[in-house]
């Protein structure tokens, strides 16, 4: 098998050519490796390869994408005996005793793991450029970033090198690079992946698990694959009535859509906005009710709420690393100064936090009683160049010395920090809310700029509506196909 005739399948149909043996599952896993090894080198989305140990499994079998070439992300993601290092110096050399249930759910699927792909450290920017692996680069455009924190499973399925990837989402982390890298992407809502076992949900349930593609039916069977009770989960999900491909073939109906580009942190991208609106006119051309809507939230304090708790989970997450054996001071300059920002938020501060977090989830809740879906653009405007984001040379110096000095509760009161990671969040202001309020979202490719750079708009669901938001996945699919569209002269 070619790799023109590999990257012209998905996963699902490529497991279906294994399954009726008209294809070696061998044969697919050479051509992704090969692909692995003739692009890599140029974006950077692979850290830890595995082609020889994949060379030695058998994973087909049964399972719904048994044969499938596969990567995980290396943040949490955990199969025993390997790395997980999450993008951290510290964490090189440090093998997960445990295998994630959502790995061994994936396993069991019959998925076969060529790898780990680059994420930020922590998986704390929209961004992918940790200092232990370097940055990883955006297929449609080597200068431009792939987003993050899955931008190295982002690029590595635009790419072609697999037609699915594993990713997670805390604030973004799928629907950013889905939207950077012209993939679909989304993010389930809160509980419905299971994050066991080292934790019984990550990040109060704002991060879960997920997956990149190309096709939705993909991300539709990857996800069916791992949804389910959990017995060390803090509740039971409500579970989908049907298979989340079976909703592939059911019409949407009659969406009530509430579009916005509202922002509290700068005014969006004129391309955002086209995406946004040649979105809104694709949907009303589909027999859709869309409408123009103010943000059902307060934005401007939904972006303080979710920085307040990141620094917090951020330094929590140093802490665990070190009691795992990573040195202390092995750690990414960025990720201790909002660590050091985190650890000067009181309890009372925090639980207030997050008392807003429900507010806001009331207000989401208040506006899908009116509108079946909200629609925003996916980023505040095309994927941004590698090391824009870095953190000035003299604001780093002076963060040194604030640690050095011991004085995070004065960073935390100068605010900043705070701006620092706000001037980051500019470029992604729409993902988190998702995240706050636990409710599903996606991100699907409908617009490409004139320099050929995709920007994604996202559709964000109500409680239990994912399969709503596949359902309308699957129409846009059809209405205006980008599966083919490839990177590259």
């Amino acid at each position: 098998m070619d790799y023109a005739e590999y990257r012209k399948h998905d996963g699902v149909a490529l497991a279906e050519l294994i399954r009726d043996g008209e294809v070696p599952a061998s044969e697919v896993r050479e051509a992704a490796i090969a692909r692995a090894e003739g692009v890599n080198p140029l974006i950077n989305a692979i850290t830890r390869p595995r082609y020889e140990a994949a060379r030695d499994e058998d994973r087909v079998g049964s399972g719904p994408l048994a044969g499938v070439p596969f990567l995980l992300k290396d943040l949490h993601q955990e199969w025993a005996g390997t790395v997980s290092s999450g993008g951290s110096r510290g964490l090189l050399r440090v093998p997960s005793t445990r295998t994630a249930e959502v790995v061994r759910r994936w396993l069991d699927a019959g998925l076969l793991v060529l790898g780990r792909t680059n994420t930020p450290e922590f998986g704390a920017k929209p961004i992918t450029e940790p200092e232990a692996f370097g940055p990883t680069r955006n297929p449609w455009g080597l200068s431009r970033t792939p987003g993050g924190s899955s931008g190295g499973a982002a690029a590595a399925v635009a790419a072609g090198i697999v037609p699915v990837a594993g990713a997670s989402d805390g604030g973004g982390s799928i629907r950013i690079p889905a939207a950077c890298c012209g993939l679909f992407g989304l993010k389930p809502g809160r509980g419905l992946v299971p994050a066991g076992p080292e934790r019984a949900e990550n990040f109060h349930g704002a991060a879960l698990d997920g997956v990149l593609s190309r096709s939705v039916r993909d991300s539709a069977a990857a996800l069916e694959a791992v949804v389910g009770p959990d017995p060390a989960g803090p509740y039971s999900p409500g579970t989908p009535e049907r298979g989340f491909t079976r909703e592939l073939t059911r019409d949407p109906g009659r969406l009530r859509i509430g579009f916005s580009a509202e922002s509290a942190l700068g005014a969006p991208h004129p391309h955002a906005e086209a995406a946004l609106n040649d979105a809104a006119g694709l949907l009303a051309e589909l027999g859709h009710e869309v409408e123009p809507v103010e943000s059902p939230v307060d934005l401007d304090a939904l972006a303080v709420d979710f920085l307040r708790a990141w620094s917090v989970k951020l330094a929590a997450s140093i802490d665990e690393a070190v009691r795992a054996g990573a040195p202390p001071d092995s750690f990414e300059l960025d990720s201790r100064l909002l660590a050091a920002v985190g650890r000067g938020v009181s309890g009372p501060e925090y639980s207030a936090t997050l008392d807003r977090w429900h507010r806001h989830t009331r207000k989401l809740a208040d506006f899908h009683q009116r509108h079946d879906l909200l629609l925003t653009p996916s980023l505040a405007g095309p994927p941004v160049r590698i090391g824009q984001l870095a953190t000035p040379s003299l604001l780093h110096a002076a963060g040194r010395m604030a640690l050095t000095l011991r004085m995070g509760p004065v960073l935390h009161r100068s605010g900043l920090v705070d701006r620092i990671a706000r001037e980051n969040l500019r470029h992604v202001p729409y993902t988190q809310l998702a995240n706050i309020t636990g409710r599903p979202a996606m991100s699907v490719p409908l617009y490409w700029t004139p320099d050929r750079l995709p920007l994604g708009v996202q559709f964000v669901g109500p409680l239990a509506g994912e399969g709503v938001l596949f359902r309308l996945a699957s129409q846009l699919e059809q209405a205006r196909p980008w599966y083919h569209n490839e990177p590259g002269p």
